[in-house]
């Protein structure tokens, strides 16, 4: 039994593997048959990466960046038994508006996942004339519904809680701008109907901590513990030959989630392996989801790695985040409400 409580479902049949090779530094391990998806998955579909899974009846179920053929990220349906061996379906995933009639993105890339209450919700980048978030719902998978886009250009790295807070949405996300973005901090909003946002705050902003000193962004669900949201984002850094993509762990109070209680300063994961250093990007580890057990306190991280691959990664609960406790060091801006 963990000391610090996952809230939340049980997942039994979740995958896990002991650590077997211990990191340099944080309680956080890649499985070692890694990456799980590799090169040229399925029919017309290139790369499957930064893509997020979530348990679904006795199975896993998820939803896939795929780099189609022709070099057009769409989004495609994916099933497994044990969240690690995948299928995925040879179309893509067709969306239709409230009236039932088809309404495809012109793109669409880095989905997230998540089920509040009956239904499950997806968001992910889009064009928007410009970069912008797209989102769906849907209760079988099998007719996806898209919903109105919530902000205006330029953002990304929408993340929604899987939990209404207060009566309302609430989702983080990353203001950016039309490019390869250079800047960006995390800022979060609410909805009462997932139509009108408003009540902007900020969370946190990038650090002067060398993997993060660039930009961040969200990336998996934030996991309600009896600490608080734990929160995996992903913290970028530039260098002579490019940006190198990091992934971080921050702890936000549980009803003021603007508020962040402990973010460590180190990273959590960062490019090692030859699948994250070597690929269509290099020196990429970007989180966009968790399966996680409230039972065992046990933690699977499903992180892209160089554009190419998905890598999958374990953690603890508790050891998680007693290293970022032990590790946090917070600033002015993460601490406040976030209103100026």
């Amino acid at each position: 039994m963990s000391k610090v409580k996952i809230i939340g479902q049980t997942v039994p049949h979740m995958p896990w593997q002991a650590c077997t090779k211990p990191g340099n530094g944080a309680p956080v391990w890649r499985y070692s048959e890694n990456p799980i998806i590799g090169r040229n998955p399925s029919k017309e579909v290139a790369r499957i990466f930064n893509s997020a899974v979530i348990p679904y009846g006795d199975a896993f179920i998820g939803v896939f960046r795929a780099e189609q053929t022709n070099g057009v990220p769409y989004i495609y349906l994916g099933r497994s038994k044990d969240a690690i061996h995948w299928g995925f379906d040879e179309e893509k995933i067709q969306f239709v508006n409230e009236a039932g009639e088809a309404c495809m993105p012109v793109y669409a890339y880095d989905p997230r996942l998540v089920k509040i209450e009956d239904t499950y919700y997806m968001m992910w980048c889009q064009d928007f004339y410009g970069a912008s978030i797209g989102m769906a719902k849907t209760t079988d998978f099998q007719t996806f519904v898209r919903l109105e886009n919530p902000f205006l250009p330029f953002n990304r790295n929408a993340v929604l809680f899987p939990r209404k807070i207060n009566g309302n949405f609430v989702m983080l996300s990353r203001p950016s701008d039309s490019g390869h973005t250079p800047f960006g901090d995390i800022f979060i909003s609410e909805s009462p109907d997932l139509v009108y946002w408003g009540r902007h705050r900020h969370v946190m902003g990038k650090s002067s901590e060398w993997w993060e000193m660039l930009k961040i962004g969200g990336g998996a669900a934030p996991i309600e513990t009896s600490e608080g949201w734990l929160l995996f984002y992903h913290g970028v850094t530039g260098t002579c030959n490019g940006y190198v993509y990091s992934i971080g762990g921050a702890i936000l109070d549980i009803e003021n989630p603007s508020v962040v209680k402990y973010r460590c300063e180190n990273f959590l994961l960062t490019p090692e392996e030859w699948y994250e250093e070597r690929g269509f990007v290099p020196n990429v580890t970007f989180p966009c989801a968790t399966i996680h057990d409230a039972e065992t306190g046990r933690i699977a991280i499903y992180y892209g790695a160089a554009d190419t691959y998905v890598g999958l990664a374990f953690t603890t609960v508790d050891a998680v985040t007693d290293y970022i406790k032990e590790h946090s060091v917070t600033r002015e801006a993460d601490t406040e409400i976030g209103i100026r």
